[in-house]
This record gives structure tokens, C-alpha cells and sequence, in this order.
């Protein structure tokens, strides 16, 4: 029997903007090995007239357009009814700065889903964002990719694509190369290095051409916490480290 695919629906104003990423690199490979399915939802489709306006002025005043509810809410309900009549009940994740932080661990968590029970829905924002009430309506997980201001969700929506695929099992043609990437472990990566040996008085250190590997081993896991502890600190909190 065959496992079915993780499904990612990604509900937004610019279905266009991923169709590039969605056929390069990782993602694509993921795409093509039919571990994922992505599907984008256009919310304009879900508004009604001659425009197919989905944004209004605030009440209140103030400068800039939010995005009007009734759109997002059909748009959201019949993704929804879609997937529960496959017997998959989505994760639902909803983009915005109020949001926890993307991370690693998020990933992981959602890489680990179901396919046969589960899925992710993604709703990206526009504009000035959301209508208030629309966060009332659904279990969401609210995440911001970072403190700072983008046009709008769908970077963020291809980040989350791209870190989880990435983590299904299948994707790497070498799976121990997530091992000991960055953040994976609490901390960063340790240096890389590949031919040549030497470049502008620069040499690669001995004992990673040594054949060692207990030594190399030993290298690189110093390593990992000095580069952890010079450029991102605040990942060796509450681990000892000064």
C-alpha cells in the first residue's frame, strides 16, 4: 500500500509567486518523489463581484487596506471541507507578527504529520493584515518568520514548505546529512571545508585531512560550540555556558 503524500495548501493572494520555488532545488525533488503535494488557494476566487475586492478600509481610518473576512473564511472552509471529506484533519498555521518564531523545531514537528490523517494548511496575509475576528474562528498556530516587515506571507509560506520537506524521509539522497546541521543539536553548525587544501595563504585545517575521524569528531564538536558562542549566544542558554 502506498503512503500518501504530506499535502501543504497554501491559501493566499499570489499563487503565481511560488511557481518557481515549488520546481527548483529540495523542494522540488520532494515535489517530483510525490512526498509532498502542495496546492495553492487563491482567496480572490472566494470574493464576490465584479472586482473580486478582498480588501477594505479599516474602521477607524488609518492608512492602508485589510483583508475583508468573508473571503478568507470560504476560502479556508472549503480547503477544509476538501480535506476532511480524505479523512485528514489540517494543521493550521496562519502567518503574521504577532506569531512564535519560526523554528527548527517547528519543522520537525510538522515533517513527523500523518499523511494519511493529517496535513498542513497555510494562510498567508496581505496588506495590513487580517481582519481581528478571523483569528477566533480557528485552531491556528500563529508564526512570523522574524522582526521585520515583509509585503506579505508568502515568503514566509515557503520557508515552512521548504523545512519540512527537506525533513521527510526520502527527500536528501544522503539522510545523515541532517545530523548535525545548525540548530539541530542546539547550537550551529561547525566549519565546512572542501578543495583546495590551500587558497590565498588560507589552508584547511590538518586535522580534517588527517583520516582520523575520532579526532575529527572531537574538532568538530569544538568547534560547533566556539562558533555557537561567538555568533548566536543566546542558543547555549541554559546549557552551562557561560
Amino acid at each position: 500500500m502506498e503512503t500518501r503524500p504530506l499535502y501543504i495548501d497554501i491559501l493566499t493572494l499570489f499563487p503565481e509567486f511560488f511557481d518557481n520555488p515549488l520546481r527548483t532545488s529540495i523542494v522540488g525533488k520532494s515535489i517530483e518523489k510525490e512526498l509532498i503535494v502542495v496546492r495553492r488557494h487563491n482567496i480572490r476566487d472566494w470574493s464576490d463581484g465584479e472586482y473580486r475586492q478582498v480588501d477594505d478600509m479599516p474602521y477607524g481610518g488609518g492608512p492602508g487596506m485589510v483583508l475583508m473576512l468573508e473571503p478568507i473564511v470560504k476560502c479556508v472552509e472549503s480547503v477544509l471541507d476538501l480535506r476532511k471529506s480524505e479523512g485528514i484533519d489540517p494543521a493550521m498555521i496562519i502567518l503574521c507578527p504577532r506569531g512564535k518564531r519560526l523554528n527548527q523545531e517547528m519543522f520537525s514537528v510538522w515533517s513527523k504529520l500523518d499523511p494519511e490523517t493529517e496535513s498542513i494548511l497555510i494562510l498567508s496575509g496581505h496588506y495590513e493584515g487580517f481582519d481581528e475576528r478571523i483569528y477566533a474562528l480557528y485552531p491556528w498556530t500563529t508564526v512570523s518568520l522574524g522582526d521585520f516587515v515583509l509585503s506579505g506571507g508568502e515568503i514566509p509560506a515557503l520557508a515552512i514548505v521548504d523545512g519540512v520537506a527537506r525533513l521527510l524521509e526520502g527527500t536528501l539522497g544522503n539522510p545523515e546529512s541532517l545530523t548535525d546541521e545548525s540548530f539541530n543539536s542546539g547550537s550551529l553548525d561547525h566549519p565546512a571545508y572542501t578543495r583546495p587544501p590551500e587558497f590565498r595563504g588560507m589552508r584547511v585545517p590538518e586535522v580534517l585531512m588527517s583520516g582520523d575521524h575520532a579526532k575529527i569528531n572531537s574538532w568538530r564538536s569544538l568547534k560547533r560550540r566556539e562558533m555557537t558562542s561567538r555568533f548566536r549566544p543566546d542558543l547555549l542558554e541554559g546549557q552551562g555556558e557561560e
